[in-house]
């Protein structure tokens, strides 16, 4: 799937508490707000739908072994993705 997106959330400082889906739900309208100003602007072509998905899939990370193993899928997963559209 070359379409998404893999992000290590580290919530601190005044957002220590906030859900999740409100983070998520605020990165998600300013990352469109940006997208349209720069359709607006001839950079970015337009879309026809959605730029992202109404869901996600979220994973507390509980210690250094379980980062390390997420930050290897991370950094692996373009190059499984690669091979498995081939």
């Amino acid at each position: 799937m070359p379409d998404h997106l893999h992000v290590i959330l580290a919530i601190t400082g005044a957002h220590i508490g906030a859900p999740l889906h409100e983070i998520i739900k605020w990165y998600k309208t300013q990352t469109t707000n940006d997208y349209i100003r720069q359709v607006k602007q001839g950079v970015l072509p337009p879309f026809q739908t959605r730029i992202w998905q109404r869901g996600y899939y979220d994973h507390v990370i509980r210690n250094d072994t379980d980062l390390t193993e997420i930050r290897r899928y991370i950094l692996e997963n373009p190059i499984q993705t690669h091979r498995n559209a081939k």
